[in-house]
């Protein structure tokens, strides 16, 4: 793997596809895919089975819901909505990881030096 591409952490994902339908609206799974590819600048890629797991596994946990529609290309194409209880989700993993870069920002920021044994 490249150095300029990004292992994701467990969740990851989940959490950038809610942000994403937030910030978004209704998208089917190969646009959700390419719009996270492009926020992360190209650093984050994903399979067609990746982000297709994410989105079982929102379904499933009720956090997002999906019906049929017509993609722009003509195709019948599964729209994903994120639901109440994915707002929810979103808000409270929001800032648990936002105290997490906080934490990991001074953990990070400590000098260097010491005796290595």
């Amino acid at each position: 793997m490249s150095k300029d591409k990004l292992d994701l952490l467990q969740g990851t994902l989940d959490l950038m596809v809610l942000r994403t339908l937030v910030s978004m609206g209704p998208l089917h799974g190969y646009g959700l895919a390419r719009r996270i590819e492009q926020v992360s600048g190209d650093r984050v890629l994903l399979n067609q089975g990746t982000i297709y797991a994410s989105l079982v596994r929102l379904q499933y946990r009720g956090l997002i819901s999906a019906k049929w529609g017509t993609s722009d290309g003509g195709r019948r194409a599964k729209y994903y909505s994120i639901t109440r209880s994915g707002r929810n989700r979103l808000a409270a993993e929001t800032e648990n990881w936002q105290r997490l870069s906080a934490v990991m920002g001074r953990v990070l920021a400590l000098p260097q030096g010491g005796s290595s044994r």
